[in-house]
């Protein structure tokens, strides 16, 4: 696909997708997300083992647009009025799922504002690292709808129903430093530093094993799971990676005192 709404370059085993709508602070509009679910998709076929998502410009990304690539969240459904679940069941719902069962760690670099469904897709990163001048924000209620992307999953598992409740009624910035403290993020960084420590992080990961993935895997199943599941799934999932090359190598270097050198298979 030929890409009008984000760049897909690769170095070292690592993958990077940045949103590139400048003009609208990257807003994630049906042709956006289009762009991102093939884009995630071609990563997950190819060679790397960790993608970075980030966004061009001022901002991470803020949010659904509006006009233009989002007139079609707007059609109206059977009874005349605008249907504003249609595109979330065609495309975001798709998309974010596609970002969950992702084979690899993923590693967000959040630049400026992460709103709307920007917040859902930052938060969606196994590692959050966020420039200090970043925030997050939950602006549905400003335009009379609720939150999606989601957010609604993610907010009161990642910081209680208190905090999440906070962000969705009132609607108020998160600053980077607030969303530390509050354990919605991993890293909060300077400006500067931000895609330096975002690359290497993902590097780490990238030069892991296959197990990174199966990890996030897990915990992913973990949200929804009861105890004797989650034991079950921990145990069929030992049994893949127990089969893997990279185990292998692993336990050789821990009885040979040396630095594991992974393969990703």
């Amino acid at each position: 696909m030929d890409y009008k709404k984000l760049r897909l370059s690769f170095a070292e085993r690592v993958a990077t997708i940045t949103l590139s709508d400048p003009a609208t602070m990257n807003a994630a509009g049906l042709d956006m997300v289009v762009e991102l679910a093939d884009a995630f998709g071609a990563v997950a076929k190819g060679d790397a083992r960790a993608v970075i998502l980030t966004g061009e410009g001022r901002g991470f990304c803020s949010g659904a647009n509006l006009s233009g690539g989002g007139a079609a969240a707007r059609l109206p459904g059977s009874d005349g009025r605008p249907d504003a679940g249609s595109a979330l069941e065609s495309h975001y719902n798709p998309f974010i799922t596609l970002l969950r069962d992702l084979p690899m760690p993923i590693v967000t670099a959040v630049n400026g504002a992460a709103a709307g469904v920007g917040c859902s897709l930052a938060l969606m990163g196994d590692m959050v690292v966020a420039a200090e001048s970043a925030y997050f924000l939950q602006a549905f209620r400003r335009i009379g709808l609720v939150p999606d992307g989601g957010s609604t999953y993610l907010l009161p598992r990642l910081i209680g129903r208190a905090r999440a409740m906070e962000m969705a009624l009132l609607g108020e910035r998160v600053p980077a430093a607030k969303a530390l403290e509050w354990g919605l993020i991993n890293r909060c960084v300077p400006d500067v530093a931000l895609m330096a420590e975002a690359t290497k992080i993902a590097a780490e990961l990238a030069a892991g094993p296959k197990a990174l993935g199966l990890i996030r895997r897990l915990m992913w199943q973990s949200l929804d799971a009861a105890w004797a599941e989650q034991l079950a799934a921990e145990r069929d999932t030992q049994a893949i990676a127990g089969k893997t090359d990279d185990f292998l190598e692993g336990v050789a270097a821990f009885l040979q005192k040396r630095p594991a050198k992974f393969a990703g298979r």
